[in-house]
């Protein structure tokens, strides 16, 4: 008969993760402690990737904070060149929030920083550099320099024995032209939490348990595909934020910056593999081994015929549609330019590159209708800081309520509406979450009047 933990709403102090290393260590004067240097990640038993980390690990430390509890962190630069932190999918001041875009000082070459704010909204946050890479593929979001971040709300109860946290990364990238001449970047590897399928322990679990999987995409450019041979996920929070009609899917996407929070039911005993959909994805090494417990053969994959993912599926009964004010909308239109052969494209939001693009003034308590029209050959993974968002709109679906995310997948070609309040003043970043089309001015600034 199964024993259930209750737990704090997307993760408690009872839940354990045998996926990550131990939190940071304590200061006398601040709550934890970053360090930002050089290091050398043994993904193989073949390949070390050099690289830049928090803390001598990839991903960095998880960090498990309380809701609306302050707390300070202190991060040492040991590197030769300017760094930041952004504290991705919390609800902070502009001066900590970790964009210099918006007015957080850089951290100098060898100096340090003191991050203190208190934590919200409760979910599963992460942190992650915020630095521009352009034609560097071995800085900014390149590099290893992310980590988990879970924000633990006082109390909600919820049922699992086990929690996992994963983190999607791709390593060694290069710029490669496309049919058209412009460049964009591939990778030799593709890894979870640094390391290569089969070169780390399993995932061991026992048959009979509910396992919480927290699956980050911190990939510089790439979405990815998931699946657990033999399981079906049970989505019921997409970037920290718990769901309207929770959904059991058999497969996962996760574009660049988007986390997923799912429950697996461990009835199938055996070994398998949880791993990217796409075949040269996995090969390149992005897969885990899941083990039940008195199990010992092969690991087993097995292939899904088709990629199988829609946000509205997630979506409020219409039913369940609430009264709310008529939202002030802005259209925000997306479109690229060719640069040259052997050159990165640049990118507009409303026929203009950053720092260029237009900074929109928004009014503390008004409703907005963000509107992403994009008229670009490419998918865009757009992030608006500082705030959640819900999804109103889809391509070929009809009114969607209840989604809320701070990242969201615009598919080429299409439009895809959004609403958020304006609640947190401050200048507020929004900008593609790909690496290289945001190094290439597809950002722009909102500011409160």
């Amino acid at each position: 008969m199964l024993t259930r933990r209750q737990i704090l709403k997307l993760g408690g102090a009872a839940a354990v993760s045998t996926a990550l290393p131990p939190p940071t260590r304590a200061l006398a004067d601040a709550d934890y402690l970053l360090e930002i240097a050089p290091f050398s990640l043994e993904i193989s038993a073949k390949h070390t990737v050099k690289t830049i980390a928090y803390n001598q690990q990839v991903p960095g430390p998880l960090l498990r904070l309380k809701e609306g509890q302050p707390v300070s962190i202190e991060v040492i630069n040991h590197t030769g060149s300017e760094e930041i932190v952004h504290w991705h999918g919390l609800f902070l001041p502009s001066d900590v929030d970790g964009a210099m875009e918006e007015g957080t000082p850089m951290i100098s070459p060898g100096g340090k920083a003191r991050y203190t704010f208190t934590p919200r909204p409760a979910g599963f946050r992460w942190y992650h550099t915020h630095t521009r890479a352009g034609n560097d593929l071995k800085r900014g979001q390149y590099t290893g320099l992310h980590g988990f971040l879970m924000i633990e709300a006082e109390s909600h109860p919820g049922l699992y024995e086990q929690e996992f946290f994963l983190a999607l990364h791709d390593w060694n990238g290069q710029l490669m032209s496309n049919a058209d001449g412009s460049m964009n970047p591939e990778y030799d590897f593709s890894t979870m939490n640094g390391k290569v399928l089969g070169f780390r322990e399993p995932l061991r679990v026992k048959q009979g348990e509910h396992v919480l999987l927290h699956i980050l995409n911190s990939s510089a450019t790439e979405p990815h595909w998931l699946a657990l041979a033999g399981h079906q996920f049970r989505v019921i929070a997409l970037d920290g934020n718990p769901l309207p009609q929770p959904q059991t899917v058999s497969m996962l996407r996760l574009a660049p910056a988007e986390r997923i929070c799912a429950v697996v039911e461990m009835n199938n005993p055996g070994v398998w593999v949880l791993g990217e959909v796409r075949k040269h994805i996995q090969a390149a090494g992005m897969g885990v081994v899941l083990e039940y417990a008195g199990s010992s053969e092969k690991p087993v994959w097995q292939q899904p015929q088709s990629l199988d993912w829609n946000y509205h599926q997630f979506s409020a009964p219409a039913s369940m549609a609430a009264a709310e004010e008529r939202p002030i909308e802005i259209p925000l239109v997306f479109e690229s330019k060719f640069a040259g052969h052997g050159a990165l494209d640049h990118w507009m939001v409303n026929g203009k590159s950053y720092p260029n693009t237009d900074t929109l003034n928004l009014q503390r308590g008004q409703r907005y209708r963000l509107q992403f029209i994009n008229h670009s050959s490419d998918d865009h993974p757009v992030h608006l800081h500082r705030h959640s968002f819900e999804i109103r709109s889809l391509p070929g679906s009809a009114d969607t309520r209840g989604i809320l995310k701070d990242v969201v997948l615009v598919p080429a070609k299409t439009q895809l509406d959004v609403e958020f309040t304006a609640d947190n003043p401050g200048m507020t970043l929004f900008h593609c979450h790909q690496q290289n089309h945001m190094d290439m001015g597809f950002m722009m600034l909102f500011r409160y009047a």
